[in-house]
């Protein structure tokens, strides 16, 4: 049999698999899978370089279905080398089974969960990064795409991006199978406008026939040549490829075929087969950056002196980054506001400017964590915003990305409310397994930066532009999920919580109530997820639940709904006492522009407001 007959019996295999497992499950996406069956039939057979009994192996390729709905096919190829049997491959989107609806990391195989449109791309970026730059290691980064997530910015991002790293170590595989969910796409089979933005953007592109073996196989032996340039393989191909009853056929998408119908497929595409193509292994190799290091030397600051915790991120950042290689800064072109820039000009080969491109800033981190490093993204709090479903799907993917988020809340100033975050808080709080942080003082920051690093899962610090006052010194020390209490006494009659600008406004109400004869106890709640439930329950239950949070933040989600989480019960954690009497101080209203101790007055959240609102609570 020639290497031709091979590819196209392999791809009938995987189109057959396709088919098979998605009748079986009542559900899934074969025509997206059979069109690019082809595609993958020649890069598993000949190009992929992939150890599946080591999926760890630092020379492995990474394949990455950014059009994550063909999952069928990606677990086609899985079977066919070997990787799953078909037994486990007809448990496609069973309950408990590896096999998911779309990719996820419960396979060793699969380095990130795709699915939501136009991530795979900027994922791919950052694992290229990670081994043009870094690894320095020949591994290639082979990413899917569906023609319709072309029309996501999130996609020209990564090839703005891509083209400016010069990523020859990245190929994009378009499958242009024309139709979309609902009809035909933006471009329909329109390669060459395809291939022209490409190029615009730096990269090379290659137009073929997808369901032509031989010409896809000469556009990879292209592809792997060294260039300077990124590739995107633009296929032009037919969705339901194999099976004439569907073939480019509109209202197919997202469909099983019924059992009778399937059987006719399966037939016209000759029958079920059970290849297993002996999978190229990569070369050995080790990264070029490697270890652990040792325990960062961090800054300190004298306690009274005015530092912003922004100013203070970027000197832990730096510190962290000369004790451990692993550690990686990316920004989103405002370095010298986020203060990224002291790592960036101490480790520049570890830093990566992702420009203003939020989306592929955070794709990118994702990437460069499939590659065990340890990422940290900055930029301006409210501008996570944009990548908001970057950061959720990174929780699915289960990756361990460090945001940094600074000019939060109202007292950022004069700059006004587009440039204000105001739900951060509450958006990172929603993700899945996230940490979220918010010091007050730059020693606290710095302590927190180092905690960051070996954090699981989605970690957040969120900074201020003010400047504000040393609170603890610099030996001291503050656990994740912990919290201080800075002022107290035996006759505390009320409990202010607060984090950040806050805590200060809070420390000036605490000296006024004080010379009024009224103690209350003031606590830093710098972890805001996980929260401090044990020290906030004991401090309720001295102030007689008597409870005042005050946030630069939005009502909804922020600090006073944590504190509120920390006194309800679910099945495994009974409530152990009375809900307290909770006062929520909080932005209600769309701010402007002003000075900072303007709008916090505004705003409701001032010193006098807190000493209005223990005032209240005590009748």
């Amino acid at each position: 049999m020639s290497w031709t007959e091979r590819w196209i019996e392999l791809a009938q295999q995987l189109r057959v698999d396709s088919i098979r497992s998605t009748t079986a499950a009542g559900s899934g996406h074969p025509t997206s899978s059979m069109s690019a069956a082809d595609l993958m039939a020649v890069l598993l057979s000949d190009y992929l370089r992939y150890d599946f009994a080591n999926p760890k192996a630092p020379t492995n390729d990474h394949l990455i279905f950014s059009k994550g709905h063909a999952a069928p096919l990606l677990y086609a190829v899985y079977k066919a080398a070997g990787a799953i049997s078909d037994e486990e491959m007809m448990t496609l989107r069973k309950f408990g089974s590896r096999i998911e609806g779309h990719p996820v990391p419960t396979l060793p195989y699969v380095d990130v969960a795709t699915g939501s449109l136009g991530q795979g791309l900027p994922i791919g970026v950052g694992v290229a990064l990670a081994g043009k730059y870094l690894d320095k290691l020949p591994y290639r980064v082979w990413v899917v795409l569906g023609d319709s997530e072309m029309a996501e910015g999130s996609i020209w991002e990564a090839m703005e991006l891509g083209g400016h790293y010069q990523l020859d170590n990245l190929v994009g595989i378009l499958d242009m199978n024309r139709l979309g969910q609902r009809g035909e796409t933006m471009l329909g089979w329109n390669g060459a406008a395809y291939a022209a933005r490409a190029r615009a953007f730096g990269w090379r592109a290659i137009e073929i026939d997808g369901h032509d073996v031989e010409r896809i196989n000469a556009a990879y032996a292209e592809a792997v040549k060294g260039s300077g340039q990124p590739t995107l393989i633009v296929a032009q191909t037919v969705k339901g490829k194999g099976f004439s009853e569907i073939e480019n056929k509109d209202g197919w998408h997202g469909k099983a075929l019924p059992p009778d119908m399937a059987d006719r497929a399966i037939q016209e595409l000759g029958g079920e087969r059970h290849i297993l193509v002996d999978v190229h292994r990569p070369e050995a190799g080790e990264p070029a950056i490697q270890g652990k290091g040792g325990p960062a030397k961090l800054p300190g600051y004298e306690v009274g002196v005015a530092v912003a915790t922004r100013s203070a991120y970027g000197d832990a950042l730096k510190a962290l980054g000369a004790a451990r290689p692993d550690v990686v800064g990316l920004d989103g072109e405002v370095s010298n506001s986020t203060y990224s820039e002291y790592f960036a000009k101490a480790y520049p080969e570890r830093f990566f400017e992702q420009y203003i491109a939020e989306q592929q800033l955070v794709g990118a981190a994702v990437g460069l964590q499939v590659r065990g490093y340890k990422p940290f993204a900055s930029t301006f709090a409210a501008f996570f915003a944009r990548a908001y479903d970057f950061i959720r799907m990174a929780a699915i993917s289960r990756a361990n990305i460090k945001l940094s988020g600074s000019h939060a809340g109202v007292s950022i100033g004069e700059d006004g409310p587009s440039q204000m975050a105001l739900e951060d808080l509450a958006m990172m709080r929603a993700v899945n397994g996230s940490t979220v942080l918010y010091p007050s003082d730059a020693n606290q920051t710095a302590r927190l930066v180092e905690a960051m690093a070996d954090r699981p899962g989605i970690v957040y610090l969120r900074t201020t532009r003010e400047k504000t006052p040393v609170l603890y010194s610099a030996d001291e020390s503050f656990a994740i999920g912990g919290s201080r209490v800075v002022r107290q006494s035996e006759n505390d009659r009320v409990t202010v919580v607060a984090a950040g600008i806050t805590l200060h406004e809070s420390l000036k109400a605490y000296d006024q109530l004080k010379g009024e004869g009224i103690n209350v106890r003031v606590i830093d709640l710098y972890s805001v997820k996980p929260v401090d439930v044990v020290t906030l329950r004991a401090a309720a239950a001295v102030t007689d639940g008597r409870i005042v949070t005050v946030e630069d933040h939005w009502i909804e989600g922020g600090v006073g709904d944590a504190v509120l989480e920390a006194f309800a019960g679910d099945a495994q954690t009974p409530a152990s006492q009375p809900l307290p009497r909770i006062t929520k101080l909080a932005v209600r209203e769309m701010p402007g522009s002003g000075k900072p101790s303007e709008l916090l007055d505004a705003a409701g959240i001032s010193a006098s407001h807190i000493v209005s609102a223990v005032r209240a609570l005590l009748g």
